[in-house]
């Protein structure tokens, strides 16, 4: 692991082997959180008719007076004649402008009697909402990688779509190593520890937009890994290993994927937490090794498989980066980039970053605990200084 590369060269070897995944039609109630594989266009206005937008009376703009409610028309149910001199119809909010009206009172400026209702002078145009005001028919009102939240879902459903074409899931194995891991709620053996990265990594995963289709523990065996990581390879777009990739006799993770023809991209990253990484591809289905100590497992994860998993569906694999002052200085390494673990807090000159509480070591995992981003600390010697401008991976 000689030849250490920077986050910057690993992200970007990374993105090189990402070849986008293919489209399929998804129910708009089923959207949320996908990634849309193609431009939405609408074919209609939004509003598609001119509309009130509010309670009161539809009217003829102009010097006010009495005038003969001939109708009503609510949302929905439009008035079946138009306005005429002399007359009004009652009108809902975001019901249908009847003919010959051209503009709507509010219904507390008015007086009603019992047949007829006293309106002020108005202007032409008063509280009506245009069609087209909001979309016009043949407006792009989503994006090709735009990654789907509630509003998109609404305005999707707005110009009438039932489905939109949205990039597959990437499907990911994660398999996580090492005789020592033992279940949740299983009494532990001398020697052992409960294991944590599977349930972080698996979050990680579902967070991305991932569709996790395996995800087992392999003892440190290299027959048993060579198996499970060639079944991984054969069903998944994506493989994560969690440990077993470093250079002890018991770390068989690099050898079971070159025996199934993975060829090998980088290993060892110039970064703390997360050194021994590694990264390599066999056709279009892209192989991860992480590292076994659990904040270097997910600060890995974030920083190398969330950018590759968002390329895959067709995102922008750099919307989570952003920049944040220090609120405390951080002390550099020489030769190695950081990833420190810290709160945003809204500042008047910006995100303010603070290291979260406690020691920031990658078996820490607490130190993942409350922390909204990843500070990047660039090598080098003395101290990042309070108040310094740093770029920062939004968790």
């Amino acid at each position: 692991m000689a030849d250490l590369i920077t986050i910057a060269e690993a992200r970007s070897r990374v993105l090189e082997a990402v070849r986008p995944l293919a489209a399929e039609p998804v129910p708009v109630a089923e959207a949320l959180g996908r990634v849309l594989a193609e431009d939405v266009e609408s074919a209609i206005s939004v509003p598609p008719f001119d509309s009130s937008a509010m309670d009161g009376y539809a009217v003829i703009a102009g010097d006010g007076g009495e005038l003969k409610v001939v109708a009503e028309a609510r949302a929905g149910h439009p008035a079946d004649m138009a306005v005429t001199p002399g007359t009004a119809i009652a009108i809902s909010t975001g019901a249908a402008v009847p003919e010959g009206a051209t503009a709507v009172v509010p219904v507390e400026r008015t007086e009603a009697a019992e047949d007829s209702v006293r309106v002020p002078a108005t202007k032409a145009g008063a509280n009506i909402r245009r069609a087209g005001e909001d979309v016009a028919a043949g407006d792009v009102v989503l994006r090709r990688g735009d990654l789907l939240a509630p509003a998109a879902l609404g305005v999707a459903a707005s110009v009438g779509l039932a489905s939109v074409s949205c990039t597959r899931r990437p499907r990911v194995a994660l398999l996580v190593t090492g005789d020592e891991l033992t279940e949740p709620g299983q009494p532990l053996a001398p020697g052992a520890i409960y294991s944590s990265n599977g349930y972080a990594l698996a979050g990680q995963v579902e967070r991305a937009g991932a569709l996790l289709v395996r995800h087992e523990r392999v003892p440190d065996d290299a027959e048993v890994t060579h198996a499970s990581i060639g079944a991984a390879l054969a069903e998944a777009d994506v493989v994560v290993v969690s440990g077993g990739v470093s250079v002890g006799p018991h770390d068989h993770v690099k050898d079971a994927f070159a025996r199934q023809d993975a060829e090998q991209r980088f290993w060892g990253i110039g970064l703390r937490p997360g050194k021994p990484v590694w990264f390599g591809a066999r056709g279009s289905t892209l192989a991860f090794g992480l590292p076994g100590n659990p904040v270097s497992a997910m600060v890995t994860f974030q920083l190398f498989v969330r950018p590759a998993l968002a390329a895959l569906q067709g995102a922008d694999p750099s919307i989570t980066r952003t920049a944040a002052r220090l609120d405390q200085p951080v002390a550099r390494m020489a030769h190695r980039e950081q990833a420190v673990r810290v709160r945003l807090v809204a500042a008047e000159d910006g995100w303010r970053a603070a290291p979260t509480k406690g020691a920031q070591g990658s078996h820490v995992l607490t130190s993942m605990l409350g922390a909204d981003a990843l500070a990047l600390i660039a090598p080098g010697e003395g101290e990042a200084l309070a108040g310094e401008l740093v770029e920062v991976e939004l968790l």
